[in-house]
């Protein structure tokens, strides 16, 4: 349709063009040069459409936007030879009017041009995004910056002539007419060939603004669109290369980038979760508790996380990246036990109050042992999530809590959670100094410690989902995972 438009446009204002800038044309029957130029604009239309599909279609989409252009200016300034060279046989005319005529065709050929090729390119960019495709970015490609000198300064040389081209014709009207025509009439008469032909150059410049716009806010707000949510973090993602230019060459490296950045992002993850698996096994080692407890308490976490992502005291702290870091961290939640002297940790049976007092410390010694490396980390790392799990989940809503008697919103959410997965778990297992309860007594237990020992909301979060942690407690229990470890080794 934008070809139809250019080309019907130029059927209608070279005529115009003609006549103004030539006097041979203007000496002709109106309605002759007007069917003559419509029937070669129309001649030129469809020539263009037989050569698009044979030369433009079957080239590879990096190479096409380019070629249009060429194909598209060099039928028009072929239509202007021909028109000129027909002037010159049939009619007679001198090559100056020929020439008057071949530089309007190519100055409107020129904005007409650069227009379709321009809608090439958003119409390739389009193809290469739906259908997942990536252009092969060749190294001698034409420089945008060198495609904008070269069409500027053509076309300020075509405007420069065809405006010279009218004083020059309305000069030799002047001297032929002047005795005739009041300076009034003539003047007039003047303006509006300038006027004509300055509204012609308007409307086109304008128009190749608006389109150059528009496909500079589609390369540019694509690469800035991925770029946002890179920085968000999301890493699985790319910016379609879809130009053989510098925007193309931007594409590719960002998407270059962005590949490196989510290897080291993997990398990375892979490494935060052998830290806390080699720190939660060292924990283990030293406790009474099995590796099973750490399966199941982390998966406590991170159900009632869910349950309460949408409640409006918690959804501005439980995103989906810190649910997943709390999963990943609260196998560390004891890792100061292994701080506690073996005949405290491993003794079989009810601990004295002396015994206990420094049991209660393994809250503050894991919390220290997690901040030496955490503080030389973001306040987002895991290690900082990790601490104030291992520090506050003894903490309990009253504020009878240790090891700082924190009370109600003071205790972290992680802290909040951590205490009903580890007290829950503790309940339903098997201890040296208590047998296991069936989990409808500890549900029971929690719901009585509602507003005393547990945030109120993490509690009904709790028996909303009972019965996930019902299927948790089955799925790792203790028999279970020990017989995972026997058919391991």
């Amino acid at each position: 349709m934008r070809a139809k438009l250019h080309y019907l446009g130029m059927a209608i204002i070279i005529p115009v063009y003609g006549i103004q800038v030539c006097p041979f044309i203007e000496s002709q029957d109106p309605l002759e040069v007007f069917s003559l130029i419509s029937g070669l604009m129309l001649a030129s239309y469809l020539v263009r459409t037989y050569l698009f599909t044979r030369m433009i279609d079957r080239l590879p989409l990096a190479r096409q936007a380019w070629r249009l252009f060429v194909l598209d200016f060099g039928i028009l300034v072929a239509s202007g030879l021909f028109l000129s060279g027909y002037n010159w046989i049939i009619n007679d005319f001198p090559l100056a009017s020929g020439l008057k005529v071949l530089i309007g065709i190519a100055a409107m050929g020129l904005f007409a041009s650069a227009d379709l090729a321009l809608e090439r390119e958003r119409e390739i960019a389009r193809v290469v995004e739906e259908k997942n495709l990536v252009l092969k970015i060749s190294t001698d490609y034409f420089p945008l910056t060198s495609r904008l000198a070269i069409f500027s300064g053509a076309f300020i040389l075509l405007l420069v002539i065809v405006f010279l081209l009218l004083i020059i014709k309305d000069l030799d009207w002047l001297v032929s007419v002047g005795h005739t025509v009041s300076l009034k009439s003539a003047s007039v008469s003047i303006l509006k060939e300038f006027a004509f032909v300055f509204l012609v150059v308007l409307v086109e410049t304008l128009n190749i603004i608006q389109s150059f716009t528009r496909n500079l806010n589609l390369f540019l707000g694509r690469e800035n669109g991925v770029l946002k949510q890179v920085t968000s973090g999301n890493y699985d993602i790319h910016v379609p290369v879809s130009s053989n230019d510098e925007f193309g060459v931007m594409a590719m490296h960002t998407n270059q980038m962005i590949r490196q950045i989510r290897e080291h992002s993997r990398e990375i993850n892979l490494t935060r979760d052998a830290t806390i698996l080699t720190l939660a096994s060292l924990a283990e080692t030293r406790d009474n508790e099995t590796g099973a407890h750490i399966l199941r308490t982390q998966r406590y976490v991170r159900a009632l996380a869910i349950q309460l992502r949408e409640h409006p005291r918690f959804k501005h702290e439980l995103d989906d990246e810190t649910i997943e870091l709390m999963y990943k961290s609260a196998p560390l939640h004891d890792i100061g036990k292994v701080g506690i002297p073996d005949e405290i940790l491993l003794k079989p049976g009810k601990l004295t109050d002396a015994e206990y007092t420094v049991m209660k410390r393994h809250a503050e010694i894991g919390a220290e042992a997690l901040n030496l490396p955490g503080a030389q980390l973001n306040t987002n790392s895991f290690l900082a999530l990790a601490r104030e799990i291992a520090l506050t989940h003894h903490e309990r809503w009253d504020g009878t809590g240790y090891p700082n008697g924190l009370e109600g919103e003071e205790i972290p959410v992680s802290g909040r959670l951590m205490a009903v997965a580890d007290v829950y778990d503790a309940l339903i297992t098997k201890r040296v100094y208590k047998p296991a309860f069936a989990h409808d007594k500890a549900v029971q237990i929690i719901r009585e410690g509602r507003a005393t020992h547990f945030d109120p909301d993490v509690v009904d979060a709790l028996l909303a989902i009972e019965e996930q942690f019902r299927h948790i407690a089955e799925k790792y229990s203790d028999v279970r995972y020990e017989r995972q470890l026997q058919e391991t080794f």
